[in-house]
């Protein structure tokens, strides 16, 4: 069920700055269970590997106001692998910054919030020249990361070099194969807290609807794209698991 639009007063504003799950609940309604247990979360490095339409980006999209409306001067990065996508989650965070009816903000654009307190919402697109020169962001959101190259990430990492202990890092994606960063931290990175969620523990996801899916995408998509399987890519010869065993030292490899 929808939420309704309410217009923030005192009690209102109070609620939400001590409710993480109250802006949520504002502009988009009750929050799966996953979701709930995202917005309480006050871990710092969070990796969310979830089927399309899970409501990812809505939960992240309220994460990112939250920390701009109640922690003043923050500096919140959106960035995915083009700026079609990042302008659309950043469309998701302007809309329900509107929707909750408070002040107008300091500034706004098609890629920019700026609110009255100095909080920041700026959504870049993927490319390394874009990303290099902002500092001291308090919190960035990696959309559909798998896909992001790690130049990027490794151009985009230092701009939290001086909040190192307080920024918080958000990636979202379904899985794109096993190769990337985001494949690696989600298999072998220690201390991320990570949120698996299949299409099959979404109750706006029909079963109707994926049976159309399977058979309209192919298996191997399929599989990637709503049941959060990283797979190896159609066109490599030899299985992720073979080479990661030849090339392991506790493992022999066998032909």
């Amino acid at each position: 069920m929808s939420a309704g639009v309410r217009r923030l007063d005192m009690h209102v504003d109070l609620a939400m700055a001590l409710d993480p799950c109250a802006i949520f609940e504002a502009v988009v309604g009750q929050p799966d269970d996953w979701q709930r247990q995202l917005l309480e979360s006050d871990s710092k490095r969070v990796l969310l590997c979830c089927s399309r339409q899970s409501g990812k980006s809505s939960v992240s999209a309220a994460i990112a106001l939250r920390q701009a409306m109640f922690f003043p001067g923050s500096l919140i990065l959106l960035v995915s692998p083009s700026l079609r996508q990042s302008s659309e989650l950043f469309r998701k965070v302007a809309e329900y910054f509107h929707k909750l009816g408070g002040e107008a903000p300091e500034q706004e654009s098609t890629l920019r919030l700026e609110l009255k307190n100095g909080s920041r919402i700026i959504a870049l697109p993927g490319s390394e020249a874009t990303v290099r020169g902002y500092s001291g962001a308090d919190l960035i959101v990696l959309d559909e990361a798998a896909r992001i190259p790690d130049e990027l990430l490794a151009a985009l990492r230092p701009s939290i070099a001086t909040k190192s202990d307080s920024a918080r890092l958000i990636y979202l994606s379904t899985p794109w194969g096993r190769r990337g960063f985001f494949w690696d931290a989600w298999q072998n990175g220690a201390g991320w807290e990570k949120f698996e969620v299949p299409a099959g523990e979404c109750p706006r996801i029909t079963p109707e609807f994926l049976e159309q899916e399977r058979h309209a995408l192919g298996e191997l998509v399929f599989r990637s794209e709503y049941l959060c399987e990283f797979l190896d890519p159609e066109s490599q010869v030899i299985p992720s698991e073979l080479i990661e065993a030849a090339l392991s030292d506790e493992q022999p490899f066998d032909f």
